[in-house]
């Protein structure tokens, strides 16, 4: 696949790819400046909850049912109804949980109220389609439909005239009201463009897809890339206090636009990568097309790295230069990232999960360790760099499955093996 061709599928998730960004960053930009680091590390950890809540509720089925459309597109009301209900199952066991980790929370009362109550309402995610269009590539719509809760949270926080922790509760109310019309957007739109249900001769494939034992894999392996990425963020809440995560968040918002960027990159090949040869998961492997990826966040870090303080003033204001020390460290972990999230979704869909859930399983306990030995010591600078090290640890493993890849594509292609398969005669040299 030649580089140029990455970025096709980008383009038809662009707009709405776009609008959700800029409503995220502008949240988060209002509230840290109209209402201070308290809020603003309030709504972050929100927020937090709220992105756990979406791999929970998916545990692995999301991956999994976008690759099987994208396969077996004649059987995607036969997959839609088989995930749909196991969703439905983990949005009412994870409930309990988000009030567990509120209670605990190093928050005053009425923020632990807050905290519970977004990351409750972000469990109505589990009646969108999202990721059944998702396989089937149907890009732009995914694009429109993820804009439409952090544009819903927007409006609402724009308009109410509150104080600090009254604001919140807008919020609250946006969050629901953006899940509740995301599905319906894709329940009107979507579902009615599917083939009519086909449940004659469904492949062993799909049902053995679908089965616990390997949905549960793939769970476990992207809710282990999220605990990598962000766990740091739910330990600073339980413990330090709320402006240590603030002053975190500030600094990590920066950085996430860019990575939220390349994630549409990724994210849009995913069912393309679903239906590779062996032969063309090597090529996807070569330098050719990882050293772009790598030199382009190389360049990125640098200009981040450089004009730190001026962007945190201009988008947050005086109160979060103190985050200036944690960008800086943070930037280095962005060429870090472009490699592994485009590694990883290759794995994940050549069906690698094991390889991913290892790999980021290694990470992901390497993050919580530090995080446990230096966030009560050095607090969020500690969990900065803590994210650093997990990066390289998670590059390292993820490299070895690569090489994998390539030498079982290497086996599978000897000369031996095409001779014994076709019976023909090798060329005398």
């Amino acid at each position: 696949m030649p580089i140029r061709d990455l970025f096709k599928p980008m383009l038809r998730l662009g707009t709405g790819e776009l609008v959700s960004r800029v409503a995220n960053i502008a949240i988060v930009i209002l509230l840290g400046r109209r209402y201070g680091v308290a809020v603003l590390g309030a709504y972050a950890l929100a927020q937090t909850m709220g992105q756990y809540a979406q791999p929970l509720i998916d545990f692995g089925t999301r991956h999994v049912g976008a690759r099987l459309i994208a396969v077996y597109p004649q059987f995607a009301r036969v997959v839609i109804g088989t995930v749909q209900r196991r969703r439905l199952t983990m949005a009412m066991a994870i409930v309990p949980l988000m009030l567990f980790y509120s209670a605990g929370a190093q928050l005053p009362w009425e923020l632990k109220l807050f905290l519970f109550a977004f990351s409750a309402t972000g469990a109505l995610y589990v009646a969108s389609l999202e990721w059944a269009a998702w396989g089937r590539e149907e890009l732009h719509v995914v694009g429109l439909a993820k804009a439409i809760v952090p544009a819903s949270i927007l409006v609402l926080v724009l308009v109410s005239d509150s104080p600090g922790g009254r604001v919140l509760w807008w919020a609250v109310v946006g969050n629901a009201g953006g899940f509740l019309l995301q599905a319906g957007f894709f329940w009107l739109y979507w579902i009615k463009r599917l083939p009519q249900a086909n449940t004659a001769g469904v492949p062993c494939a799909v049902s053995d897809s679908l089965a616990w034992r390997r949905t549960r894999t793939m769970g476990l392996a992207w809710l282990c890339n999220l605990a990598f990425n962000s766990i740091d963020t739910l330990m600073l809440g339980l413990m330090t206090d709320v402006k240590q995560v603030g002053l975190y968040n500030a600094a990590y918002r920066i950085l996430n636009q860019v990575l939220a960027t390349y994630y549409v990159l990724t994210q849009a090949i995913y069912p393309r990568f679903a239906r590779q040869t062996s032969r063309e998961r090597v090529e996807m492997m070569h330098l050719r097309i990882l050293g772009p990826i790598v030199l382009c966040g190389i360049v990125i870090a640098c200009l981040v790295s450089l004009f730190r303080r001026p962007i945190l003033l201009l988008l947050f204001g005086d109160g979060f230069i103190a985050a200036s020390s944690l960008l800086i460290l943070l930037a280095w972990s962005i060429p870090l990232d472009f490699m592994t999230s485009y590694l990883s979704n290759a794995f994940i869909a050549w069906g690698m999960e094991r390889k991913v859930l290892l790999s980021t399983g290694m990470a992901a306990a390497t993050n919580v360790v530090l995080n446990l030995a230096l966030i009560p010591r050095f607090g969020a600078r500690g969990a900065a760099i803590n994210t650093l090290l997990s990066y390289v640890i998670l590059l390292a493993a993820l490299f070895s499955v690569s090489r994998g890849v390539e030498l079982a594509n290497k086996r599978r292609h000897r000369p031996e093996q095409i001779l014994r398969s076709t019976g023909e005669n090798l060329p005398q040299y």
